[in-house]
């Protein structure tokens, strides 16, 4: 099943993805779409073409978004680190997101702005101190993020919170697929563009730390919500393990791709002043 976020009459509705259309349900968005069982659209649902949709961040205003830095070998490499023995997370904040096509605002006084293609998991029920093994049933599906990340200000400090969580910088979608499609992630490629030009490419068997393994651990932290996201980390590629470093500028298009979910496509733009 694929489910999506329209922006509808002022505000945003669910809508059940077949094939090249969206049909819209009785639902806020999609992640209530699943959690009150409001998947089947009706028979005078309204049908809208996908191409036309005006999608908005997948789970517009989720409790939780959590991050996963370092979780796959050849980026913890080239950043110069070590393979961890333990996750490593960090938060984002509702305020950063932004849909699967609208624009990445580039911040005036952030210097060196990086894409980072991620999976992202997207939490259906309330979890708390499972396994890894029962993972699968409180995960509502997986979508496709782009943490953008301004470097200058990440690594002003051990913390990277100040450079992951600027304002409308982090694409999230296009979709919600639930994991029987797409085997739970398991071995999916995930990649980025710049201006058609490959950054990033890579396949999710290759993370350190396996979606399954995250939820747990992540459960045994804190109770994860209907609506949390969870970014599972990037691949090699970024801007600033180039050499010399690419980070991105105005008018430059990103594109960010996981096989079997689909992709973002968001044009940099300039603070406005």
């Amino acid at each position: 099943m694929r489910l999506a976020t329209v922006r509808w009459d002022g505000g945003t509705r669910a809508a059940r993805v077949l094939d090249d259309r969206c049909v819209l349900l009785d639902a806020a968005d999609a992640v209530a779409a699943h959690v009150e069982g409001a998947t089947e659209p009706t028979d005078t649902a309204l049908t809208i073409a996908l191409d036309a949709a005006d999608l908005a961040p997948l789970v517009p205003r989720p409790p939780k978004i959590i991050c996963l830095g370092l979780n796959y070998e050849p980026h913890i490499r080239e950043m110069g680190r070590e393979l961890p023995e333990h996750p490593t997370c960090f938060a984002k904040y509702a305020v950063a997101l932004t849909g699967p096509r609208d624009d990445i605002v580039l911040p005036a006084i952030a210097a060196e702005p990086d894409y980072e293609a991620e999976l992202a998991i997207v939490i259906g029920r309330l979890a708390r101190n499972i396994d890894a093994r029962d993972a699968a049933r409180v995960i509502a599906g997986y979508t496709v993020m782009n943490d953008i990340s301004m470097r200058d200000f990440q690594f002003r400090s051990t913390q990277w919170l100040q450079g992951k969580t600027f304002e409308a910088s982090t694409p999230l979608g296009p979709v919600l697929v639930t994991g029987d499609e797409i085997d739970d992630a398991s071995d999916l490629a995930i990649s980025c563009d710049v201006d058609d030009e490959p950054r990033q490419s890579a396949r999710t068997r290759e993370l350190v730390f396996a979606p399954a393994d995250v939820v747990a651990y992540l459960s045994r932290i804190m109770t994860l919500e209907p609506g949390d996201v969870i970014a599972t980390g990037t691949p090699g590629g970024v801007g600033a393990g180039s050499d010399p470093p690419r980070f991105l500028r105005p008018g430059q298009v990103v594109r960010t791709r996981v096989e079997g979910i689909g992709e973002l496509v968001n044009t940099c733009v300039a603070e406005p002043t």
